[in-house]
């Protein structure tokens, strides 16, 4: 009797596990397909994206990462479309089931420290989740506001802070500062000034001789 009754419980226990844990993960399952799941690969800019103006949302799934290597996540998007976007890093799947319910900073990069233990199940991947809403009212009369936000998103691979694809900016700096430094020495006219003073100290010399 003592066996029947624990099956009865534990019959009743899973049936009221199984029926009030469904429905929420149902809908966080739902929320993943309403929002959208797209593939970003490091170094590889997405152009042209476009999400509802109000409280629009995505999901990226960022493929390439490099162990132990830092990144940066960064959107840009026309300035005469007053938006906000806000950047949420994920760890793994679990996390994309959670609804965030925090106010996220409102930023248009984050940067983060790749480490697949913590940030994937151990595949080279991590997750964003991108958030936009509206930040301002159009000024001019007679003028719909816009209902989509274009913007492009892009992973970059840092090194010592700066993005690969900006180092070749640093670069060209360096050298044009570089070239500014040493054409002096090879124009003509410096070469004639420093001759000219070479010989007024030689006939100084001489006269005190």
């Amino acid at each position: 009797m003592a066996y029947i009754r624990w099956c009865l419980l534990a019959f009743l226990q899973s049936f009221i596990v199984t029926t009030f844990s469904l429905p929420d993960s149902d809908l966080s399952l739902t929320h993943i397909q309403d929002v959208g799941f797209k593939v970003l690969n490091v170094a590889e800019e997405l152009q042209g994206e476009t999400l509802p103006l109000e409280m629009g949302q995505r999901f990226y799934k960022i493929i390439g990462l490099k162990e132990s290597s830092w990144y940066e996540v960064k959107i840009s998007y026309p300035a005469s479309i007053p938006a906000s976007f806000f950047l949420d890093l994920k760890k793994n799947l679990a996390e994309l089931q959670i609804r965030t319910s925090r106010r996220l900073l409102n930023t248009e990069k984050i940067i983060f420290k790749f480490d697949s233990k913590k940030l994937s199940s151990g595949e080279n991947e991590a997750f964003v989740l991108v958030t936009v809403e509206s930040a301002g009212i159009v000024a001019k009369p007679n003028v719909q506001k816009n209902k989509l936000v274009l913007f492009n998103i892009i992973c970059e691979e840092l090194f010592v802070g700066i993005p690969h694809r900006a180092w070749w900016v640093g670069l060209a700096a360096l050298l044009c500062l570089l070239l500014a430094a040493a054409v002096p020495y090879f124009l003509p006219l410096h070469q004639l000034s420093r001759i000219q003073e070479m010989q007024s100290g030689n006939v100084s010399t001489m006269k005190d001789s």
